[in-house]
């Protein structure tokens, strides 16, 4: 029997999900909040993916069961859901959803960024949910897409492997299972920690964003974000926000990669160092830079990933500084308080948890020994 999944945001990603999924014959429910950016998709039924030009690339007019902005509606006999929006309305989503939850669904983020899953288990809990689901999280976004018009998407690439993790780990196998016909490209992320931990967003896209804000503004973005950007100053800055990461991740017993280490593993790039090795990867040039400060990078980046990371350091003995001074200036330049904002570990309910403690949850889903 087949897998009936809702798509929860109708955006570059959740277009692009919906279209695919749909194509590969499974029923698929689309949920927006705001019903006027979806209307053009429920007269027509679907959304049409358009050929992105690469071999192999999915498309074709990707059929909807439904199309809506009632959540108690898209979430009617579904198995699975993916929640496919910025990760800072995680929250706001899973207070939604919350009453609507049945028994046996399957919430997953994609991405989850920085302790996503953790974040969207405490609402389920403060809003006392009784359904017993599982929420898991993808480390990255599977697809290279965009959206290309009300009622279309185009996606250029897939992700050969995505790592993805479920609250607790127990349960990783069940969610791969359940979406293994669609989605083989979906492999053990280990625990939530680990797939949060190895975010890479978090230090590149701020602090690359931040350093350059001059001349962002100055140009509205039109240098090369990677290769313009990435100074052998800048370069430094990045080493030591992903030496703090890493060093965070050995805290909590996990081995994270390196952001160079990363570099070889997604684009098979070396270099004596992160100067080196970025500017070693074709795919990075061409890439223009953020057209404004009001972006992405730094509204959702600094509070959902920068933040947990760094208040993970300071509750468990890390130096952070690096991150910090990152965080403040985003805070001086958004005229707001990012640490307010953010998934800290005291919005999370972590900050009385020893390191074992929250190990144990993240595995086991209790902090019982």
């Amino acid at each position: 029997m087949k897998t009936n999944y809702a798509v929860i945001g109708a955006g570059h990603g959740g277009k692009a999900m919906a279209a695919h999924l749909a194509l590969m014959g499974f029923s698929v429910s689309l949920y927006n909040r705001t019903l006027d950016h979806i209307v053009v998709i429920k007269k027509r039924g679907g959304i049409e993916l358009l050929d992105g030009g690469s071999d192999g690339a999915p498309h074709g007019f990707g059929k909807l069961a439904r199309v809506t902005s009632n959540m108690a509606e898209a979430l009617e006999n579904v198995d699975v859901i993916m929640v496919v929006l910025p990760s800072s309305a995680h929250a706001d989503i899973a207070h939604v959803m919350s009453p609507h939850l049945k028994d046996g669904q399957i919430v997953i983020l994609h991405p989850g960024r920085t302790c996503g899953a953790l974040e969207f288990s405490k609402v389920l809990r403060d809003t006392q949910c009784k359904a017993d689901v599982t929420i898991a999280e993808a480390e990255t976004f599977i697809y290279a897409s965009r959206s290309d018009g009300p009622a279309q998407a185009h996606i250029f690439r897939i992700k050969e492997a995505v790592p993805l993790a479920a609250l607790p780990a127990t349960r990783t196998q069940k969610v791969l299972d359940a979406i293994a016909d669609a989605y083989p490209q979906f492999i053990d992320g280990v625990d939530v920690l680990n797939t949060g931990l190895n975010n890479m967003g978090a230090i590149f896209h701020p602090a690359l964003t931040l350093l350059n804000t001059g001349w962002i503004e100055s140009t509205h973005g039109d240098y090369q974000f990677y290769i313009d950007g990435v100074t052998p100053s800048v370069a430094r800055m990045l080493e030591v926000l992903d030496r703090e990461r890493v060093t965070v991740a050995s805290a909590l017993g996990i081995r994270a990669r390196t952001a160079l280490e990363w570099l070889k593993l997604a684009y098979d790039t070396d270099g004596e160092d992160l100067h080196e090795a970025i500017h070693n990867q074709p795919g990075y040039y061409g890439i223009k830079a953020p057209p404004t400060l009001n972006h992405r990078y730094l509204f959702e980046d600094v509070p959902m990933s920068l933040v947990p990371i760094a208040s993970l350091g300071k509750r468990y003995g890390v130096s952070v500084r690096g991150m910090e001074s990152m965080i403040q200036i985003a805070n001086i330049i958004h005229r707001t308080d990012y640490w307010r904002r953010g998934r800290t570990v005291e919005r999370l309910g972590l900050e009385q948890w020893s390191v074992s403690e929250l190990t144990r949850f993240v595995q086991e889903g209790s902090v019982e020994s």
